[in-house]
């Protein structure tokens, strides 16, 4: 089947260009407008940061339409859609999108539980420091980071792919996922403009530098620590296990309804605009409250034999809306 143009029944078209607009807007806002115009005039107008770094998580929910081919009908233009934003948000869209659907392929196996250990490979104490380092920041960092091994020329890549990635780890698979010359390009491509896009911003800000460092750091904290909240000590080895949480109606529609994750990782090629209708559909049930689930999160790492188990056939794709498109099977080898 060609997925050049295809048809995604309920997909918000012009709504997601009206969001991306305004994201956009905020972002330029961010790095260039505010340091080169209103901080001259006063220090307070560097509080509108904090409201704009709020928008982080519905930035990326956005983005993450993009990376289910939900953004747009038309491939091309999802794609290219994806790569504006994802520039803006920190990360390449190549690395972000694959990132993403080798968490719904191996969403709660023990290749990919972020707060699972197993204590005959290393203490609660050691796993506690990894995990607590990605929740508290640590996975945007990695996002945006993930472009600079790839500066390096291609021969070294395929060095250290041989040498540090050749495990059936998640990190493994990725890494190999993304060794292919077009994708090296692009990955390049989009860490130059990152690159030039902070450092730019960097120097509009002068002597202001650490109201950008602290709006990026604070992006970096919401943005990792509430990725997880969904799954923190969820049943192991059921892929297509998720919460759903309770929001208050507003921000939820803000997060473009991510908090009915439960529903979407059932249905991942669903349209957000979608899911409350899908959530009634499938039974309408919240696991709990998104701020309690978020702050459990702090107990902190789980070894593996403390959680449930429950198979995947327990919770398969849901007959009402259609499963994750082929192509993306096809991207991961699926």
């Amino acid at each position: 089947m060609d997925h050049s143009d295809r048809s995604v029944r309920g997909t918000p078209t012009g709504l997601n260009f009206y969001l991306a607009a305004g994201h956009l807007l905020a972002n330029l806002y961010q790095f260039f407008l505010l340091p080169l115009y209103l901080l001259p005039l006063s220090g307070w107008w560097g509080l509108t940061l904090v409201p704009l770094a709020l928008l982080s998580n519905s930035f990326w929910s956005l983005i993450h339409e993009a990376i289910h081919d939900s953004f747009h009908p038309a491939s091309r233009i999802n794609r290219l859609a994806g790569r504006l934003l994802s520039v803006f948000f920190g990360g390449p869209f190549c690395v972000l999108r694959l990132s993403h659907l080798l968490h719904h392929k191996f969403n709660r196996t023990p290749l990919e539980g972020t707060e699972l250990y197993q204590p005959e490979r290393g203490s609660r104490a050691r796993a506690g420091v990894g995990y607590y380092l990605q929740i508290l920041g640590g996975l945007y960092l990695i996002e945006a980071i993930s472009s600079w091994p790839f500066f390096f020329p291609r021969k070294l890549l395929r060095l250290l792919e041989r040498r540090f990635f050749s495990r059936d780890n998640l990190s493994g698979i990725l890494w190999r996922s993304l060794m292919k010359d077009e994708t090296i390009r692009e990955v390049r491509l989009d860490g130059a403009v990152i690159l030039a896009l902070w450092g730019v911003s960097a120097v509009c800000y002068g002597g202001n530098w650490r109201l950008l460092a602290g709006a990026l750091f604070l992006r970096a904290f919401l943005i990792s620590f509430l990725d997880n909240v969904y799954h923190y000590r969820t049943p192991v080895n059921d892929i297509w296990y998720a919460r759903n949480l309770r929001l208050p109606q507003w921000t939820a529609r803000m997060l473009l309804h991510f908090n009915l994750h439960g529903v979407h990782h059932r249905s991942p090629a669903l349209p957000w605009t979608l899911l409350p209708e899908a959530f009634a559909a499938q039974s309408g049930h919240y696991d709990g409250d998104y701020f309690v689930a978020a702050l459990r999160q702090l107990s902190g790492p789980v070894p593996l034999s403390d959680l449930p188990a429950a198979g995947a056939a327990a919770h398969p794709p849901s007959p009402f809306f259609p499963a994750q498109p082929n192509r993306e099977r096809r991207v991961l080898g699926g």
